[in-house]
């Protein structure tokens, strides 16, 4: 019965995320670390140091002709923008549990090695969240028109791919975790 309470405050937690409008994303346990990391970083080390330009800055007098004070306060604005960003997406996203992850079928957080049909070229690509994509690393989101066309599909099958540069068929080689 537990179970169940537990269930049901969880679906009404996300429809309220959903009339609310707020785009629920999915992440790992490591990413979610990062996020509280770089928001705490901005919070507590980037913060006092804007605050403390901020008064250097009404120190050297008269504020309405002052670059440093206007400078400070625009700093100021884009951190805190960015701090109100960072707490939103560590608000509304949900831990994905890899014990739950197969490898029958691609999915997030799977890592996929894929052939492009006409080059023959491979590539291996692990589909992660926005906030976790790092293509350079290998970390495709999973929103890229290469990660959305991979989704479902199993190995052996081939799937056509629409990219700036115009059509790509990737032929599936291995899904792994």
């Amino acid at each position: 019965m537990e179970d169940k309470c537990h269930l049901f405050f969880l679906c009404i937690n996300e429809l309220k995320l959903y009339i609310m409008g707020v785009k629920v994303s999915y992440i790992t346990k490591e990413g979610l670390k990062k996020l509280q990391d770089e928001l705490d970083r901005l919070q507590n080390v980037e913060r006092p140091k804007i605050s403390k330009a901020i008064g250097e800055a009404i120190e050297k007098g008269d504020i309405s002709e002052n670059a440093e004070y206007d400078a400070a306060k625009d700093a100021q604005g884009l951190l805190e923008a960015k701090i109100a960003q960072l707490q939103d997406t560590i608000a509304s996203c949900r831990i994905i549990d890899e014990s739950q992850l197969g490898t029958s079928k691609v999915q997030m957080l799977n890592k996929v090695t894929i052939k492009n049909v006409k080059t023959g070229a491979t590539m291996a690509y692990t589909l992660v969240s926005e906030t976790e994509a790092d293509f350079k690393a290998g970390k495709l989101s999973i929103h890229t028109p290469i990660a959305q066309a991979l989704v479902g599909k199993k190995v052996g099958d081939v799937v056509k791919v629409n990219v700036p540069a115009g059509e790509v068929e990737f032929e599936i080689m291995d899904i792994s975790l």
